[in-house]
């Protein structure tokens, strides 16, 4: 019973932590976002915004956001993964993803409740469908912007550059390898340990 207890406290506080925290970074990054809105529309038009349906806490979808980094409408045409190269790729939306920018929208997805900062990366639904009983156990928590595979396979796009079938390689490769880093975090899951990969997310991120 109290280990029940210790858990919903843990959830709530983790909770709050995620609504304190993604208002206090929309406010602090809001020039950011207005300069990077500003700069796709001049670059590459609009929408500014990218949305892709992802899969959630117990299997429910939800809308990820993203900025777009794609010529629009390419996502359509071509694998849902893309690496480095991909030509779909605009010269700002590399930047974007090569210093993660892309990723900051996600702000109003932990706001909303879809994510928390710390948990397993939401994918599509036909990747998680292909190990359905693996996103059994991780969909049992939030996902989250990231967590010990995101920080590992930060460098995904560049590992993906000159495969022939991206898709079956990512399928196949990378994402069993993701799989176990995020069972890793869903069995044992702490708010130490989100903060440690939060600390680990930076310091990638200023390498």
């Amino acid at each position: 019973m109290l280990y029940f207890r210790t858990l919903g406290l843990s959830s709530l506080i983790k909770r709050f932590l995620d609504i304190f925290l993604s208002v206090l970074f929309i406010v602090l990054l809001s020039p950011l976002f207005f300069i990077i809105s500003f700069v796709i529309w001049i670059d590459s038009g609009s929408p500014i915004f990218y949305l892709q349906e992802r899969i959630g806490k117990d299997w429910k979808t939800f809308n990820i956001i993203k900025f777009r980094t794609m010529k629009n409408g390419s996502d359509k045409n071509g694998p849902a993964v893309s690496s480095d190269s991909d030509e779909r790729v605009t010269k700002f939306g590399a930047f974007l993803r090569m210093w993660k920018l892309d990723e900051i929208p996600q702000l109003f997805n932990v706001l909303k409740g879809d994510m928390s900062f710390v948990g397993p990366r939401p994918e599509v639904k036909k990747f998680a469908e292909f190990y359905r009983d693996e996103y059994n156990l991780l969909l049992q928590v939030k996902p989250g912007i990231s967590d010990f595979a995101s920080i590992n396979f930060r460098h995904e796009g560049k590992i993906l550059n000159n495969v022939q079938n991206i898709e079956d390689v990512y399928i196949k490769e990378i994402l069993p390898q993701k799989i176990e880093l995020s069972k890793e975090y869903v069995s044992n899951h702490s708010l130490i340990m989100d903060l440690k990969i939060l600390f680990l997310t930076i310091i990638t991120l200023l390498k």
